[in-house]
């Protein structure tokens, strides 16, 4: 089981933590996972420095930052595999990680995971299955799920020590979601894996949402952008942004619209859209276009708005985008 952290199976007010990091009240909702003021040092490092984070319940929630950001070992305390110095921490509103209480709700994929090198697949699917708590048979089956899930169903008997780094990379994921957990922590997922295969793997925490909790950690914004509905950025061990991907991204906030070469109707577009702020960046060629959303107008109003008056005055469109990137949102907070 090297590598691996196998755990044992309400609070409603969700948080966010906005740029200056002081937390802000949100929507109500349960709560999976809650750090609050979670710190942790290792010799003279400070890895995390007052943490704030709350991961609700059946959300995809992505967790960003940079290399020795504290995302590692913001994975290792909820999980209770690593003590915080300070601060507390909640899984499901019943406290921190506790095998009595917790065992088969909670998984976890760490960022180098390793299989045992002489141990056939299926047999230590199997055996994370039985750490899961499930019978013999539901054992079996499920071992076969992630076998399939993984791609290497016609690789079962095979010893890890003769499979590519690819395969024993998706092997690593597909345990994770073996049984029921609720709560399923994945560190770097994707990373090493094809393109074909991140996107398999994308799409099936995807489809988790609603019936799980799963909370990724990456690199790529891109990929967190697709896949999360929630994200976090941490950075020197404390929470700088945190909330829904739409909202910190500013797509039921802002527009925009690229134009070609030609007309910049600009005037048209500022009285079609009284009320809405419109700029004009000249070097990117690009309307940007903040509003504020209500019942009855939002981001595709606005847009069908403006197209409709560009169109009319012969502005030839290149791109219109909803919000800013996450990655673009990432290094402006940085």
């Amino acid at each position: 089981m090297s590598g691996f952290c196998r755990l044992e199976r309400d609070r409603s007010l969700a948080t966010r933590v906005d740029g200056g990091g002081g937390v802000m009240t949100g929507a109500l909702a349960p709560i999976a996972l809650s750090l609050r003021g979670v710190t942790k040092r290792f010799g003279a490092i400070r890895a995390l420095d007052g943490v704030d984070l709350e991961v609700p319940r059946g959300a995809v929630f992505g967790l960003v930052g940079p290399n020795g950001a504290g995302k590692t070992t913001t994975f290792g305390i909820a999980c209770g595999y690593v003590r915080p110095d300070g601060g507390t921490v909640d899984l499901f509103g019943e406290g921190p990680f506790d095998p009595s209480k917790h065992r088969g709700r909670v998984a976890v994929l760490p960022q180098d995971a390793q299989l045992g090198r002489d141990i056939p697949l299926l047999d230590q699917l199997v055996y994370f299955a039985r750490l899961q708590g499930l019978g013999k048979q539901e054992a079996r089956s499920q071992a076969g799920w992630a076998l399939e899930l993984a791609g290497v169903t016609s690789r079962a008997r095979a010893r890890s020590r003769t499979l590519s780094h690819g395969m024993l990379k998706r092997v690593a994921i597909a345990q994770a979601f073996i049984g029921e957990a609720e709560l399923v922590l994945l560190d770097e997922p994707t990373s090493g894996l094809d393109p074909v295969q991140a996107e398999r793997i994308r799409e099936h925490i995807v489809a988790q949402r609603h019936d799980r909790t799963v909370v990724v950690s990456s690199h790529n914004l891109n990929e967190i952008e697709a896949v999360c509905d929630h994200v976090a950025m941490i950075d020197h061990g404390r929470a700088v942004l945190a909330g829904t991907v739409a909202a910190i991204t500013g797509k039921n906030e802002e527009v925009r619209i690229t134009l070609a070469e030609g007309p910049v109707p600009l005037d048209m577009v500022k009285t079609a859209l009284a009320g809405d702020s419109v700029d004009w960046d000249e070097a990117s060629r690009t309307l940007v276009i903040r509003f504020v959303s209500r019942p009855g107008r939002g981001a595709e109003d606005v847009i069908g708005q403006a197209l409709r008056t560009l169109l009319g005055h012969h502005a030839r469109i290149s791109q219109v985008v909803k919000g800013r990137s996450l990655e673009r949102t990432y290094l402006e907070s940085s």
